[in-house]
């Protein structure tokens, strides 16, 4: 533009015509819209800091499925996309709501009873025994088998169900596992044995009608201590009964085998070997468990910003936390306390509450829109993201690419990791092109599963980004503040991540999906953690009666050899029962590298069988 100085010193006389003054302001207002897309302004620290203190405060309860405080953050986040005069885009205006399993409660009909020599004696519930959240409900009266610690591990040449009929039996079994494991393996920690839930799958698959848990010995000073119901992660039912009962109330049954628990189980860690036996016929035990679960309607959050045509990009994040803490709660001795959740992930959350901000000026001058996203149900399983790549609320087949932010708020020493840069065919320029203008040292990665929601999208062949400031030893605490959060970096990234979703709604082509061949990934969601057999399933963490969805299935795996896909129904692993993802993932551990197993999945209604020889794990 002609410097406007020129004109005023020359006077009257030198003033274009109207026409041609009006062709002036016309070209002025076009290279003002140029410019108004061109970037994006710089996210305002204080007020990020100031969406993530607020929905990280105590009065939002942690933001726990359930909880009102959840409630109270969706209505937040509601009235900001009002305010901004984004379109609503939910099912019921700006919400999306649905229902999850939040967990189980205990109800009235629950009762244990030892019957020894025709006497029988009533056990006090929540002082004597205690059902696990995740057992079956339902009765059984039946004789007894001690299963030492209910472990089958082929790897250390041990099984406590060597030559032991329990079928349609109740098997008392410890807690934890023979000191002889972390011996041979080497570890410091535990193995899998001494989960809970794999001592209650094992004594399923041999037959047994229900688990009673013994802790037997305790530590210096430790209370023979019940767990709290609901403090064990597992799932919504392992299919067989499960219960706690105190060292004391073992004993005496232990007593009428002429045996004693503490010595029995001295011989097992002292010997390295089993020592499994039957209790004498007089010894009955009754069991009556009623569980009922506990489910909670939930939302998404979403407003729309209009481009000029109706593809989209979408710019979300998870804005559910922990509550007061669950089974997924890193500081178990808090549980009760609120979880406030500021990195996770009221940092993402702020995050796109503020781009929201920064973008809802250009309504209609982007050639594509953007669905700005809170999700909840993330804690969960990324339910929310998985309800709507389900039941989408825009076109999904006009989804250009998703962007997800999950823990931007702790960013330490200027480094920041990004994933899924290889699903999209146009995406590492674009963040090359975007990290010019920051001092961030970037760590990236091609693919695009990992357990966060931008997940579910890669499984509809969408391209994705997600950002990610890394984990840090506050991570599902108490302690996860907001006075930790470091605005100052978490803002320069949102430039950043402001920057990229400018270019997606404004460049010529969208970018093109990209399957990306990954290694053997370590762990995580594909069908067991750890070194061990890799199968290559993405589990879909939704709500399925019997078996176990895939969401997808990793290109070049095992599974995608033998012809597997997405929304199969896994029933089936190596002759095993597949109930749930606890039962998957027990199946697969026990299987071993090279080893060719038969899988069976429900696909359209009908069984398909297929051989699967499973691959070393990185």
């Amino acid at each position: 533009m002609n410097n406007p100085k020129r004109w005023r010193s020359r006077g009257p006389q030198f003033l274009p015509s109207r026409p041609a003054a009006a062709t002036i302001v016309l070209l002025a207002i076009s290279f003002l819209a140029q410019a108004a897309t061109s970037a994006v302004g710089p996210a305002d620290p204080s007020k990020y800091l100031n969406d993530v203190t607020t929905l990280a405060a105590p009065n939002m309860e942690g933001r726990g499925a359930g909880t009102k405080g959840l409630v109270r953050a969706s209505q937040y986040l509601l009235s900001r996309y009002k305010s901004l005069g984004l379109a609503p885009a939910g099912t019921q205006g700006y919400l999306q709501p649905f229902i999850v399993t939040t967990g189980a409660k205990l109800k009235a009909d629950n009762s244990f009873t030892e019957e020894t020599g025709g006497r029988k004696e009533p056990l006090r519930l929540n002082q004597d025994f205690e059902p696990l959240s995740f057992s079956s409900s339902g009765s059984f009266t039946g004789p007894v088998v001690f299963a030492g610690y209910g472990a089958t591990a082929d790897e250390f040449q041990y099984d406590d169900y060597a030559g032991l009929d329990v079928k349609d039996k109740i098997v008392v079994v410890l807690r934890y596992e023979p000191e002889i494991f972390g011996v041979k393996s080497g570890q410091h920690g535990l193995t899998r044995h001494s989960q809970l839930v794999t001592k209650a799958i094992n004594a399923r698959n041999h037959g047994a009608k229900a688990v009673v848990l013994v802790n037997g010995k305790l530590a210096d000073g430790e209370e023979d201590a019940l767990m709290r119901f609901g403090g064990v992660s597992g799932p919504q039912d392992v299919g067989i009964m499960l219960v706690q009962v105190k060292n004391s109330v073992a004993e005496s049954w232990f007593k009428v085998a002429g045996k004693s628990l503490t010595e029995v189980q001295q011989q097992i860690n002292h010997l390295g070997k089993p020592d499994s036996f039957v209790f004498p016929a007089s010894l009955q035990l009754s069991l009556r468990i009623d569980i009922e679960a506990t489910h909670a309607q939930v939302a998404n959050v979403l407003a729309y910003l209009p481009g000029k045509t109706d593809e989209y990009i979408v710019i979300g994040a998870h804005y559910d936390h922990l509550g007061r803490g669950d089974s997924n709660s890193l500081a178990p001795s808090q549980i009760g306390q609120i979880h406030p959740g500021a990195d996770d992930n009221a940092s993402g959350t702020a995050g796109v509450l503020e781009l929201a901000r920064l973008f809802a000026p250009m309504k209609g001058q982007l050639d594509r829109g953007i669905l700005f996203a809170s999700f909840s149900g993330e804690e969960l399983g990324l339910l929310g993201s998985a309800e709507w790549v389900k039941n989408p609320t825009l076109p999904l087949n006009k989804c250009v690419a998703m962007l997800n932010m999950d823990m931007i708020g702790r960013i330490k020493d200027d480094k920041v990791y990004i994933g899924g840069v290889g699903t999209g065919s146009t995406f590492k320029p674009m963040l090359e092109q975007a990290q010019k203008q920051t001092p961030f040292k970037i760590e990236y990665s091609a693919g695009g599963y990992s357990a966060s929601d931008h997940t579910s999208f890669v499984s509809k062949k969408i391209p994705v980004l997600f950002f990610f400031s890394g984990l840090h030893s506050d991570y599902h605490k108490p302690s996860d503040t907001a006075d930790k959060i470091n605005a100052a970096s978490a803002t320069q990234l949102l430039s950043m991540v402001g920057d990229v979703a400018l270019q997606l709604a404004s460049a010529a082509t969208p970018p093109a999906f990209v399957t990306v061949v990954e290694d053997k990934p370590m762990g995580g969601v594909s069908g067991g953690g750890g070194y061990g057999p890799y199968f290559g399933s993405i589990p879909d963490f939704g709500e399925v009666k019997d078996g176990v969805r895939f969401s997808d299935v990793r290109p070049g795996s095992p599974a995608a050899k033998a012809g597997f896909q997405a929304g199969d129904v896994l029933v089936q692993f190596g002759g095993k029962p597949i109930h749930n993802l606890y039962d998957f993932t027990d199946a697969l551990r026990r299987s071993k590298v090279g080893e060719v197993v038969e899988v069976t999945v429900i696909r359209d209604g009908k069984p398909v069988t297929a051989s699967v020889k499973l691959e070393q794990r990185k």
